[in-house]
C-alpha cells in the first residue's frame, strides 16, 4: 500500500484549490516504464474488431505489417481482422466509434503496453506530441483511482 500511495504523491501534486495536479514528466514516465506492468496486454485468439496498437493508422503510416495478423480490439462491428487485444475497457470500441481521437490515443497507449521496443518509442513520441497540443485540456481530465492509479477518463461524449 505505502508504494501505490507513494506512486500517486509522484503522479501529482495538489494545487492551491486543494485538487489534484498531474506532473506531467512523471506521467511521461508513468506511460513509458509502468503502462506495460499496470496495465497488461492480454491477447486472445482470432477476432473481428478495430484496429489497435501499430495496426491503428497513427502508427500503421509509420510501421510495415509484418506477416502476423494485427492486433484488434474485439467487436462484432468491427471492420478488421486480427489478434484480439483486449482494451483496457470493454466499452472502448464503442467509444471510439463515436470519438476516433481518443481511439487513437488508446491504440498508441496499447503500442506502450505490448509492443516492440520501436512501437513504443513512436508511440511515446506522438503520445508525448499530443500532450503538448492538448496541454492542460488533457491534464483535467485525468483521474486518480483509489489515489494509486492514473487513467484517462474515457468519454463517449
Amino acid at each position: 500500500m505505502y508504494g501505490a500511495r507513494k506512486a500517486a504523491g509522484v503522479l501529482c501534486t495538489e494545487r492551491g484549490d486543494g485538487r489534484p495536479s498531474v506532473v506531467r514528466a512523471a506521467l511521461s514516465a508513468f506511460v513509458q516504464h509502468g503502462a506495460r506492468y499496470c496495465f497488461p496486454a492480454t491477447q486472445g485468439g482470432f477476432s473481428r474488431g478495430v484496429p489497435t496498437g501499430y495496426a491503428a493508422l497513427s502508427l500503421s503510416e509509420r510501421i510495415l505489417p509484418g506477416n502476423d495478423p494485427p492486433p484488434v480490439w474485439p467487436w462484432e462491428k468491427g471492420t478488421s481482422r486480427g489478434i484480439a487485444f483486449y482494451p483496457l475497457y470493454p466499452r472502448v470500441p464503442g467509444a471510439v466509434e463515436r470519438n476516433p481521437a481518443l481511439g487513437e490515443l488508446l491504440a498508441l497507449f496499447d503500442s506502450m503496453r505490448g509492443g516492440n521496443a520501436r512501437e513504443q518509442a513512436l508511440a511515446m513520441a506522438l503520445l508525448e506530441r499530443a500532450a503538448e497540443q492538448l496541454g492542460n485540456t488533457l491534464l483535467r481530465q485525468l483521474v486518480f483511482v483509489g489515489g494509486a492509479v492514473a487513467g484517462l477518463l474515457i468519454s463517449d461524449r
